[in-house]
């Protein structure tokens, strides 16, 4: 199975967080998952870290790292992804959660999140 993960729930697996549920944690290391990050979580990341709030724990570049390390495979934006956008409906405005939907939908992926917003896109995306 192919799976992105959405950015806090990628953030949460590679800082171990108890926020990650069992059952999303037992799916993000199964032997048959390949999990994808998306170049958009990378950019979000990146944009947050550098405002310097203290709310994203890893820089852009560690976060790389750490996804890396872990195995993890990294998904580019394409233009197919970014024309996939303007069919989805008004569920959710962030443009960050807007095109990891797009690209689960186009690559066909399953993506996860915690974002019940995220989850009216399609069944196809599994909600923890």
């Amino acid at each position: 199975m192919n799976l992105l993960l959405d950015t806090h729930v990628a953030l949460w697996a590679i800082t171990d967080s108890p926020k990650l549920l069992p059952k999303a944690r037992e799916l993000i290391q199964s032997r048959r998952a390949t999990v994808w990050i998306s170049a958009a979580s990378i950019w979000e990341i990146a944009i947050k870290y550098s405002l310097g709030r203290g709310d994203m724990p890893v820089s852009g570049q560690d976060a790389v790292g750490y996804f890396r390390d872990s195995g993890y495979r990294f998904l580019a934006v394409e233009a197919e992804h970014a024309v996939a956008v303007e069919e989805l409906a008004a569920h959710h405005q962030d443009p960050f959660d807007r095109i990891l939907v797009a690209q689960a939908l186009v690559e066909p992926m399953r993506l996860m999140t915690h974002d019940p917003l995220v989850a009216l896109y399609s069944d196809t995306i599994i909600k923890i």
